[in-house]
């Protein structure tokens, strides 16, 4: 029943259609203002009747009224707004030459006295040329408006008019009012609103898209200001529309919050009574619907005056505000379900470095840092191991692109290599079958990536080169690049099926150290890539000059310090390095 309109009207039935409900509001707002023009009627009828039928002995019969004789200055200084008396002047066949000044009543005098200065102030009374005690009012709407109140013998204006008087010093005075012409009895009547208040108010109203309308509901007349045309989309000879036009202007579901309402107002259930409507096509409007009761004290209400704001760009606005804050809040909750997705596989894909190094011989360390902050996991891959040999398998990697799909192909190499590697095969053959897997994923999978075999009773590091960086060697204070295997760097990975690689070999001695790194840790934009190297060796060299202790700890602040320096705090791309160094066993091989 919470669609029912409330008393009056036809029944609301469950299961009527759109169209029959729109029928029963209508008609229920068409009996609400019928039968207050009714109680308007009656109270009408009544007041005119008492006054009609006085009580006997009330009233004493009326005396003759006469109109007392009232000087006209007198008259004029009563009134509230500025006049001005204006004679015409007559040339001798009788055509107007020119204007005089002849007087103004005691409101123009006050409004003279608070603007002019003393020496321009005109004589309260007394014939003067108008223009020449005025000038540049001659430049105005003034002197035609004048002319034509005198050959008509109606009214003129309003109409807006702006003049100026010399002020005090180099100052000026300036002046602006809405200026009228009346003829009385061979005289103009010049007047103005101060200020142009009632043009200012039509203005402001045009800035804020704001109409006021009063639905007089004795007559069903209409009094509006002319911006309820603009707030209403309404064409510009279209009268403004009574209050069931209005609710058949409106879509379906805003004819029964105004004809609550409108009913509020009526039946004085509030002071002030509000709701929204939407006006479909042509017009396309939301407006804000304010409205308050008018009528005598002990009668009914005979007339509804509202105030109607235009809101459609406000509503529009808020609503593209909260589908960006809905899709915001979206994309946000699909970044977190990518992220834990990301993280679970970071820490699947990236474990932390196996415990069991030392005791062959290696200490490890590494940094890792993917590009997208939320996601944390990039391209880049590493693995360290100990193979059922007794060799460590030592790799990076760094699979194209960047985000999930590249995370899916450094996953797919990393964790082949970890099974191929189990073969006990040399890193050669190695690096050919992971060529293999990349080649086998799509065109668009490719990937660079050194793989190492670390035999630690030899020292001997056999490693491939897979159109990634080169290993660094940092001996001492000193670094440099390793040499690339003999014929150069291989081709990346998933580039070419049948590529093969070939090994370099590199002996370490005790405290010797291999930085492993991926492109990201060294390129800037528009850079040349041997000089980015030199960065690196440079960092290396920077970081290890007062030599590096034994331990752990003191490895993984030499990685951070090397890694800060070329980075940052802010790295700009995926970036990885993995340092090992050669250490003493406890039986005292190396």
């Amino acid at each position: 029943m919470a669609d029912d309109p409330v008393r009056v009207g036809a029944p609301y039935v469950a299961g009527a259609s759109g169209n029959e409900r729109l029928h029963r509001r209508l008609h229920a707002l068409e009996t609400l203002l019928a039968e207050q023009r009714s109680r308007i009627a009656r109270y009408v009828t009544d007041r005119s009747a008492l006054a009609q039928d006085p009580v006997p002995g009330a009233r004493t019969p009326p005396r003759p009224l006469s109109l007392p004789e009232i000087p006209t200055w007198e008259l004029l200084d009563a009134l509230p707004l500025p006049v001005m008396v204006v004679l015409p002047e007559r040339g001798a066949k009788g055509s107007v030459t020119g204007f005089s000044y002849m007087g103004q009543n005691a409101a123009a005098w006050d409004y003279c006295v608070h603007r002019f200065p003393p020496e321009r102030l005109p004589p309260r009374t007394g014939a003067a040329p108008l223009f020449e005690l005025f000038p540049t009012l001659g430049d105005t709407v003034v002197p035609r408006m004048l002319a034509e109140a005198h050959r008509t013998g109606r009214p003129q204006g309003p109409e807006a008019a702006e003049w100026s008087l010399p002020g005090h010093g180099e100052g000026t005075v300036r002046l602006s009012g809405e200026v009228r012409v009346a003829p009385c009895a061979g005289v103009l009547l010049l007047t103005w609103e101060r200020g142009s208040s009632a043009r200012r108010s039509r203005a402001s109203q045009h800035l804020v898209r704001v109409s006021w309308v009063d639905w007089n509901l004795g007559d069903g007349s209409v009094e509006a200001s002319a911006e309820l045309r603009d707030v209403l989309g309404l064409p510009g000879r279209q009268p403004p529309p009574g209050l069931l036009e209005l609710a058949r202007m409106v879509v379906p579901t805003s004819v029964l919050p105004l004809y609550r309402a409108v009913r509020a107002v009526l039946l004085r259930e509030q002071e002030v009574a509000e709701c929204e409507l939407r006006l479909p096509p042509p017009y396309n409007r939301i407006v804000r619907f304010v409205a308050e009761p008018v009528g005598p004290g002990g009668g009914p209400v005979w007339t509804v005056r509202a105030v109607l704001h235009d809101v459609t760009e406000d509503r529009r606005s808020r609503a593209l505000a909260e589908r960006a804050v809905a899709e915001a809040r979206a994309q946000r909750e699909r970044a977190d379900t990518v992220a834990e997705v990301a993280e679970r596989l970071r820490k699947a894909v990236l474990p932390s470095l196996p415990a069991e190094l030392a005791r062959h011989g290696i200490e490890t360390s590494v940094s890792y840092h993917a590009e997208a902050p939320t996601v944390r996991v990039g391209g880049d891959w590493y693995k360290t191991r100990v193979l059922p040999t007794g060799q460590v398998l030592v790799a990076i990697g760094d699979a194209r692109g960047h985000g999930l799909d590249a995370v899916t192909l450094m996953a797919k190499l990393r964790y082949a290599l970890t099974g191929l590697a189990f073969t006990g095969e040399p890193v050669e053959l190695l690096t050919s079958w992971l060529n293999a897997v990349a080649c086998d994923d799509g065109d668009e999978s490719t990937a660079t990536a050194v793989v190492g075999h670390y035999s630690p009773d030899l020292g001997l590091l056999r490693w491939t080169c897979a159109g990634h960086p080169q290993p660094v060697l940092v001996h001492g204070r000193r670094a440099r690049r390793l040499d690339p295997p003999p014929g150069g760097p291989g081709l990346p990975l998933g580039v070419l099926p049948d590529e093969k690689y070939v090994a370099a070999e590199t002996f370490l001695d005790p405290g010797d150290m291999v930085l492993l790194y991926s492109d990201g840790l060294v390129e800037h934009r528009a850079s040349d890539p041997d000089r980015d190297a030199e960065r690196l060796l440079r960092a290396a060299e920077t970081y290890a000059h007062d030599g590096i202790p034994p331990g752990d700890e003191a490895l993984d602040a030499y990685v951070r310090d090397v890694v800060h320096h070329l980075t940052g705090p802010h790295p700009g791309d995926d970036s990885t390095l993995l340092a090992f160094r050669r250490i003493r066993t406890e039986h005292g091989g190396c």
